[in-house]
């Protein structure tokens, strides 16, 4: 028990920055198992999936702190509503990139069907979702926090499906999520998608090369191929 009580208050302690500023600990780790979900991503790695659900639980508790009493800052409806959500799209991914073969997605272009829609749905949710997250007390500019929420979702579907371009949806949310989480003191998470900002651009080209070369057929002797003809030729 002992051992338990101290790992929940290191979780809710502060490590304090030059010039006063406080970090939140378990905002700090719950953005680490993000960047490691992050680079499993990247390599095309199943295990990318379960470590981004830690990363989302804890994250979670992070933005709904004022809310739960645990911490004074300000809350953010639309980055806890994406971590919630995020759990039930990244459910969706696992069990999709198990399907695959040996649990490795092949990248592929979206159809320009699909990247009309993704472009129309991160508009009109943004637009649709404002005036709800204003509503329920979301931190200012409220619109920033619904891009991030609706794009956030958007770009794990993409991963889910493949498609190559979910990483340029996640530079789009960098761009706004970045200033929207300094401006409401949420440094460690500011800091880790200003980083993600250079992450994903370089990921965006890993999964466009890894497109462009095709798939070598497995050697002869791995099939046997080879194998039986030997046979063959020691038995004539």
């Amino acid at each position: 028990m002992n051992a338990l009580q101290w790992l929940v208050d290191a979780f809710n302690s502060y490590w304090t920055l030059p010039g006063g500023q406080t970090l939140l600990v378990r905002e700090v780790v719950g953005n680490a198992f993000g960047l490691a979900s992050a680079i499993g991503g990247m390599r095309r790695k199943i295990w990318a999936w379960p470590v981004g659900i830690v990363g989302n639980v804890l994250l979670l508790t992070v933005f709904l702190g004022s809310i739960l009493g645990s911490d004074q800052t300000p809350h953010l409806l639309g980055q806890a509503g994406r971590q919630i959500m995020f759990i039930a799209v990244v459910v969706y991914g696992w069990v999709r990139w198990r399907q695959a073969s040996g649990g490795r997605v092949s990248p592929t272009w979206a159809p320009w069907s699909a990247r009309i829609g993704l472009v129309l749905v991160l508009v009109i949710g943004t637009i649709a979702l404002t005036p709800l997250f204003r509503a329920l007390g979301s931190w200012e500019p409220v619109w920033a926090d619904a891009w991030t929420f609706v794009g956030s979702l958007l770009a794990t579907y993409g991963m889910a499906k493949g498609w190559t371009e979910f990483w340029l949806i996640w530079i789009a949310v960098d761009v706004v999520g970045v200033p929207l989480l300094f401006s409401s003191g949420n440094y460690a998470t500011a800091l880790m998608y200003l980083f993600y900002g250079l992450f994903t651009a370089a990921g965006f080209v890993v999964w466009w090369r890894a497109q462009r070369t095709p798939i070598e057929p497995a050697p002869l002797a791995q099939t046997g191929i080879i194998a039986v003809v030997r046979d063959e030729d020691h038995r004539g």
